[in-house]
């Protein structure tokens, strides 16, 4: 699998969008090689984790087309993660030449936002061409040439918020962004559904920042914790690469400096254009 990192920011992005703190201000100085969009995973250009509303932009600056898409798992609703306006517009005249539907795949809220942001403006023309399946957590499902397990997510009670084990061949991904430290079930379903993860995304919202409540995100410390207990399951090993991400503006996200606390715990920074293949 090829795993992209298009977006590694929290839902305010970096520098946040109406802010003007000395940590976005001097961001902004440092220019676009400091900049963080909203959270995206593209793997194997076919399958992206989260829509953002940078998800358009995102294509044109990595050289990869929407309608290439086939799948895209939500996370949860919240605006950062699932922009659901846009998929009014693959079909009609806005779009052709795409080959199959485009299937979204997320829980009871996100298909609620999908019916609710497309009700005025999605025709009938374009509604086949965008396909929305409801999950739940702890379910196992055939995706493509995907095998996708999902997992509650600590992340508010308003919603079944989820995290997913991506499997193709003999490549396992796990996606942990959006949850404060999860819950010990996850672990052991991990284990008994025979998961092995070479690469790991973890929520770092507060980066390396503490002394603070963390009830729906996590800084390095709390990546520590899931990561051993990653380990102690047998779903990691000393090979997995495990990523630190999802990053707010609160944290001052500078590279160089979440690369070298990043380094201290034994995990790699994400940064906007990240690429690793597993």
């Amino acid at each position: 699998m090829k795993i992209k990192y298009l977006g590694t920011a929290a839902a305010e992005g970096v520098p946040a969008m109406f802010c003007k703190c000395v940590s976005c201000e001097n961001i902004r100085r440092l220019g676009k090689g400091e900049f963080r969009t909203r959270t995206q995973i593209l793997i194997d250009g076919e399958l992206s984790v989260d829509f953002p509303p940078e998800a358009y932009s995102n294509s044109l600056k990595y050289g990869f087309n929407l309608a290439d898409l086939k799948y895209v798992l939500v996370t949860h609703s919240h605006m950062d993660h699932f922009y659901a306006h846009d998929f009014i517009l693959r079909g009609y005249r806005y779009a052709s030449g795409f080959s199959s539907p485009l299937h979204i795949y997320g829980n009871a809220e996100v298909a609620a936002v999908f019916a609710e942001c497309t009700r005025r403006e999605m025709k009938p023309s374009v509604s086949p061409n965008v396909v929305m399946h409801t999950l739940k957590p702890y379910e196992s499902y055939d995706i493509g040439g995907y095998k996708l397990l999902t997992l509650p997510a600590n992340h508010g009670n308003t919603e079944d918020s989820l995290l997913f084990y991506i499997r193709k061949g003999g490549a396992g991904y796990l996606h942990m962004h959006d949850t404060g430290l999860p819950c010990d079930d996850i672990y052991g379903f991990l284990k008994t559904s025979g998961a092995k993860a070479g690469l790991v995304s973890l929520d770092c919202t507060y980066a390396d920042r503490t002394g603070m409540p963390r009830p729906r995100h996590m800084n390095m410390d709390d990546g520590k914790l899931v990561a051993e207990k990653l380990m102690a399951a047998g779903v990691c090993d000393k090979n997995t690469k495990f990523v630190v991400t999802h990053f707010s503006h609160n944290s001052n996200p500078i590279t160089s400096r979440v690369d070298s606390a990043a380094q201290k715990y034994g995990f790699i920074a994400a940064y906007d254009g990240l690429e690793f293949t597993i």
